[in-house]
């Protein structure tokens, strides 16, 4: 296959460009099912050595090569190209929205991370370790309440498709919501009303108009809104009491 790529290019010292522009390149040789992460760096490789991205683990488990390619936040490790273009397309890629960027795919990932740490994502629990030294156990059933928000790899591909994010920074966003719910609905957790408290702010959960961007822009499948939804619910009510989880509700039984 031969694929075009258009890419959003910035270099915060070039003297040419002073603000981004859009690069072309066509890469020869290009396998339906290579990733487009692998094709990027073919770019880099071969053709243009300044290109600049994010990359780690490869297996999108790091998250930070999350990026815009063909207009949806995507981790680029995760994403062949059969599924975004066919011999001889274009696949658009650049930096995913609403955080600076540093340079060509590269954005600041600082304001994100520190709404991360605003809603005290760590488990707290203040009782003393048990006696026989085991972990602090829970039920299988308590554990599914906040299963899903476990998988969160922190890649901001949800709050940089958000519009309430791009219009104020100051929100603090999907990812930040995800990941105060895997420890507010944790039983053993002694911090849920800190937490709700810190959410149900001017810039907390509030700024959320549902809009659903961020839910299927997750690479791990994560019910994203859903959980907004819950964290929402469990500030009215003051408690996360008597909320229950869509999927620890069984199966009903067919009538004979």
């Amino acid at each position: 296959m031969r694929i075009n790529f258009r890419i959003r290019r910035y270099n915060p010292e070039s003297t040419e460009h002073k603000k981004p522009y859009w690069q072309e390149f066509t890469v020869d040789n290009v396998e339906a099912t290579d990733r487009v992460l692998e094709v990027l760096h073919r770019i880099k490789w071969e053709q243009d050595g300044s290109l600049s991205f994010r990359r780690s683990c490869s297996g999108g488990i790091c998250g930070s090569d999350a990026m815009r390619i063909n207009g949806r936040n995507r981790l680029a490790c995760k994403i062949l190209v059969r599924d975004v273009v066919e011999d001889g397309g274009t696949i658009q890629v650049e930096p995913i929205l609403g955080l600076p960027i540093l340079k060509d795919l590269i954005v600041d990932m600082e304001p994100f991370f520190a709404h991360y740490r605003e809603v005290m994502p760590y488990f707290v629990n203040n009782d003393p370790v048990p006696e026989d030294g085991r972990e602090r156990l829970q039920s299988s059933e308590d554990r599914e309440v906040f299963d899903d928000t476990t998988n969160c790899i922190l890649c901001a591909a949800c709050t940089a498709s958000c519009p309430s994010f791009w219009a104020n920074g100051k929100y603090v966003g999907p990812a930040a919501i995800v990941q105060a719910h895997r420890f507010i609905f944790d039983s053993r957790d002694q911090a849920a009303q800190e937490r709700l408290d810190i959410l149900g702010e001017e810039n907390g959960v509030w700024r959320c108009r549902t809009i659903f961007n961020c839910t299927p822009a997750c690479p791990r499948e994560i019910s994203v809104t859903r959980a907004i939804g819950e964290v929402k619910l469990a500030i009215q009510r003051g408690s996360t009491e008597g909320i229950i989880h869509p999927d620890t509700i069984p199966a009903k039984q067919g009538h004979h």
